[in-house]
């Protein structure tokens, strides 16, 4: 389950140098966009309703400053919470032009409770960030580095994504880019895959963007993440195909609103 909250926002693309290189022109997102998602689990060969997951973008202050703040909560429902119970609660605040400054998760799933709490800031062009991580309310877990490259969370680095401009890159292109984990400063591969036709469970079709989230265990390539975007000025994340130890999951978008641009994606 862990995963689906990694897929749903992990990122196109990476940033490199000190603050003022770690923004982006924000042209995608806007305050008020609101996402909904229906989570589906393969159990035994057939997909099963597990819950659903929300997104909402708006605006705080932090340190001072105008700023972005996300949040992104999801939840299992009651038949699944038989099995396994998950109740997420994930924020991020960034610069209006998309600098990460916090991250804050907070992960029910099944018997553990865990906090992440990220802190962003930036000096003498290096990413300072100082993380901590406490499970079950016990010893906090802290871990404090400098980075010589940008480094982001899993939901600063997408909205920084759905900004840039993808048509250079050809299928196949890895995107590396830095990612803090709550213990640890992580180096994460994205592939390209091109582009495909996705058709939504109201049988909406979109023109969408694939992107594969990977790992490599003993130099062998293993998808972890294969998700969609909307190829237009949005890129909405409309549908992600998780593989995961016990088995496989999939998010798909269920209602939008707010959103920034006209959706030129739709198939008519």
């Amino acid at each position: 389950m862990k995963r689906i909250i990694l897929g749903l926002f992990f990122a196109l693309f990476a940033g490199i140098g000190a603050k003022a290189q770690c923004g982006a022109v924000n042209d995608a997102i806007k305050p008020g966009e609101e996402l909904t998602y229906e989570l589906k689990f393969n159990w035994k060969f057939i997909w099963i309703n597990a819950g659903w997951a929300k997104m909402t973008v708006d605006t705080t202050t932090y340190g001072g400053k105008r700023c972005l703040k996300t949040d992104l909560e999801s939840y299992t429902n009651k038949r699944l919470d038989l099995f396994f119970r998950m109740r997420d609660t994930l924020t991020c605040i960034t610069s209006e032009d998309l600098v990460p400054l916090y991250f804050r998760k907070g992960a029910a799933e099944g018997n553990r409770y865990s906090v992440d709490d990220v802190r962003f800031s930036y000096r003498n062009g290096k990413c300072i960030v100082d993380q901590y991580r406490v499970v079950n309310q016990g010893k906090k877990r802290t871990n404090y580095q400098e980075a010589a490259v940008c480094v982001y969370d899993m939901l600063s680095i997408l909205l920084q994504a759905r900004s840039y401009d993808a048509s250079e890159y050809n299928p196949g292109d890895k995107i590396l880019f830095s990612m803090a984990t709550g213990t640890d400063i992580e180096k994460q591969t994205l592939i390209y895959r091109g582009k495909d036709i996705y058709k939504a469970e109201n049988n909406s079709k979109y023109r969408c963007l694939v992107f594969s989230l990977v790992e490599y265990v003993k130099g062998q390539e293993k998808e972890v993440i294969t998700f969609y975007v909307t190829d237009d000025k949005n890129h909405l994340p409309v549908r992600l195909d998780m593989y995961l130890n016990f088995g496989s999951a999939k998010a798909f978008l269920t209602g939008l609103k707010g959103y920034r641009h006209p959706l030129e994606s739709l198939v008519k």
